[in-house]
């Protein structure tokens, strides 16, 4: 007969669990892999969809995101050369500046970190809302005139010398990241980040495993995608150095070319859908 503490106590035995489980040493390795594949698709895959049919799959390919991780490897290093040290993308390394120089009383340099930090969570702001669907009564097509209006700010930046106080270009350029970061996230079913290779290297490595140990296929290709984000970052930051040792101030110009680029795709593949579309 149950007490009326079991009639209290809550039933778990049919209770899922959000989250991979962890298998016991046991069990094969494959097992292992598909809980750390999940938690990965979860924990990266967008939850939201603005645009669907060829525009959607332009931003979600691989040719995109490598032209979004060299932009933002570019930038990172124009941005620290010539814009105070800064770094306009990855905001990590802005909280650390901004606490070292907290700690020193440079309260100056600590407030030329803290100004892209915020335009960093105002831009996710925005791309969240875009993102909702709440502006698609304003515009046809959000995430073409996004990805417009960042070339557009890079190209602004050109013309602006490097005796103009450095927060108004790396305001501007942490908004714009922001933006990119939280709208472009995937490359088909895989997880990547666009601004920073900590990620993207921790999960070329797991695949590589995956694939060289445990034998698995289709994590190669997994693997060979992350390599080459990875690789296309570091080659981002390479020739941001180099261009922005050339040409000074005006180096952005190239990373505002590189987001042009994107905005070719989005119009090449739209046609080819309509004329596929067409087509008997």
């Amino acid at each position: 007969m149950a007490t009326s503490l079991d009639r209290a106590r809550p039933a778990t035995r049919n209770r899922t669990c959000r989250y991979p489980r962890t298998y016991p040493r046991g069990r094969p390795s494959r097992s292992r892999f598909d809980g750390v594949a999940r938690w990965v698709l979860i924990s990266f895959r967008p939850t939201i969809s603005v645009e669907s049919g060829p525009v959607q799959s332009t931003s979600s390919t691989l040719r995109f995101a490598l032209l979004i991780t060299l932009a933002s490897g570019f930038l990172d290093s124009y941005t620290f050369l010539v814009r105070g040290g800064v770094f306009a993308n990855v905001q990590t390394a802005n909280v650390i500046l901004m606490g070292i120089g907290l700690s020193d009383r440079h309260w100056s340099a600590a407030l030329l970190h803290l100004w892209p930090i915020l335009a960093f969570l105002l831009g996710v702001t925005l791309a969240v809302h875009i993102k909702s669907g709440r502006v698609d009564h304003l515009l046809n097509h959000p995430i073409r005139w996004t990805v417009g209006f960042q070339a557009l700010v890079l190209a602004a930046v050109g013309f602006v010398p490097t005796s103009v106080p450095h927060t108004y270009v790396t305001v501007p350029i942490a908004f714009c990241t922001a933006m990119t970061i939280t709208m472009f996230r995937s490359i088909g079913d895989l997880g990547y980040f666009a601004v920073a290779t900590t990620g993207n290297l921790m999960h070329m490595i797991e695949y590589g495993y995956a694939a060289s140990i445990d034998k698995r296929a289709e994590a190669l290709s997994a693997f060979s995608t992350y390599a080459k984000v990875a690789g296309t970052f570091a080659a981002g930051a390479l020739i941001g150095a180099v261009a922005t040792q050339l040409f000074d101030a005006h180096a952005v110009w190239l990373a505002a070319g590189l987001l042009a680029v994107t905005l070719v795709f989005f119009v090449v593949d739209q046609r080819r859908a309509e004329h596929e579309a067409d087509s008997p």
